[in-house]
């Protein structure tokens, strides 16, 4: 397992991070704890220790599940992350209740790498006035946090204010050869790194959108290692980069987990003609998606029952590919009538929740326009 040291931490992690937000479910919709432990089980038996949980991940799910799965390890190995759901915090008295039943959920009375969740300007602003950035603090000097940090969705001008509020233990960004100047992007990276805070990446695939591409991209991927995996080669673009120490991957099935662990287990940094191939097909690509939502479903649920991200899926999907087949299924059957685009209220709550900032009252007009044609234009 390729791993990196956190100098400034004085630890050594493991590139690989396990995200255990898209953990496999079943038919009721709640995790299936027999596939994913087993998932779980297969990642640390490889190396992977740093683990990566939140509040409000599959409803409130995740932490209890990763708490009673991961009871049986000798805790000190394992790094845990867990974060502060910002938005449900109006004071300091809530955080604390918060982060205790954190410790509840996750069977521990401690927290490896702690993080202010999704965090933007007015969030920021919030958790900086009301004192909890403040308290969060003081739980690390009592040795509830180990590493205290954020993760972050907002402009690059938000990220260098905050990255210069204090000394952060970490910081977590979005980034993949797709978002290079999208948030943070490749500028935060480089300011984290200049200053020797150490950078976990989310969102290297996309939310699953830099695996499954048109043929001929495909190809294109195929020729540069045909036994590789297209997900595996924006895994290695974002590993290139010296001051990324963890990459998160949300994995959602053994395949996934095996072809993540064959990635890192032998792990190569991208040769000159890789990244050059690379950003020809990026700039190819960029020309055909239409949004950049990513399928955290801050947006959700949605007041009118539009499945937002995914009509965004399937419509960046069927402009990729260029083809209505390949998205016929997800459009008329798996969204279907009731959670199509074309029942949007207007009400703008989604815009407010979303971290990307999309338009998607105007997106979701596109989508339906453009899905009911059934033709690429």
């Amino acid at each position: 397992m390729e791993m990196r040291r956190m100098d400034k931490l004085g630890i050594e992690t493991s590139l690989l991070g396990f995200g255990c937000m898209r953990f496999p479910v079943n038919g009721e919709g709640k995790i299936d704890r027999p596939r994913a432990q087993e998932m779980l089980d297969k990642a640390i038996a490889a190396g992977v220790n740093y683990i990566d949980t939140a509040y409000p991940y599959h409803n409130g799910e995740s932490e209890p599940f990763v708490g009673e799965a991961l009871k049986k390890y000798d805790r000190s190995s394992l790094y845990i992350a867990t974060k502060l759901p910002v938005w449900m915090v109006n004071s300091v008295e809530d955080a604390e209740r918060i982060f205790n039943e954190q410790l509840e959920h996750l069977q521990s009375d401690y927290v490896d790498f702690y993080l202010l969740h999704a965090m933007g300007r007015e969030r920021f602003e919030a958790m900086r006035d009301l004192g909890v950035i403040d308290r969060l603090a003081q739980l690390k000097e009592e040795g509830k946090i180990k590493y205290l940090g954020f993760s972050f969705h907002d402009s690059y001008e938000v990220f260098e204010e905050m990255i210069h509020y204090r000394d952060w233990d970490f910081c977590q960004i979005q980034l993949n050869y797709m978002d290079t100047e999208e948030q943070a992007g490749l500028k935060g990276y480089q300011l984290a790194t200049d200053k020797g805070i150490p950078v976990v990446v989310m969102e290297p695939v996309k939310g699953g959108s830099l695996a499954n591409f048109a043929e001929d991209i495909t190809a294109r991927f195929r020729a540069m290692d045909p036994e590789a995996s297209t997900a595996s080669f924006t895994l290695r673009y974002v590993g290139s980069l010296p001051g990324v120490k963890v990459i998160l991957s949300g994995m959602s099935n053994m395949e996934q987990t095996e072809d993540n662990l064959k990635t890192f287990m032998d792990f190569k940094v991208l040769s000159e003609k890789e990244q050059q191939e690379i950003q020809d097909i990026v700039s190819l690509l960029r020309s055909r998606v239409q949004n950049g939502c990513t399928g955290c479903r801050y947006c959700m649920p949605c007041p009118a029952g539009v499945d937002i991200p995914g009509c965004f899926q399937t419509w960046n999907t069927y402009h990729m590919y260029q083809n209505y087949d390949v998205v016929r299924w997800n459009w008329e059957t798996n969204l279907g009538q009731s959670k199509q685009a074309k029942n949007c209220i207007q009400c703008g709550k989604c815009e407010g929740a979303c971290p990307q900032k999309i338009s998607i009252r105007e997106d979701l007009k596109k989508v339906q326009k453009d899905l009911d044609a059934k033709i690429y234009h």
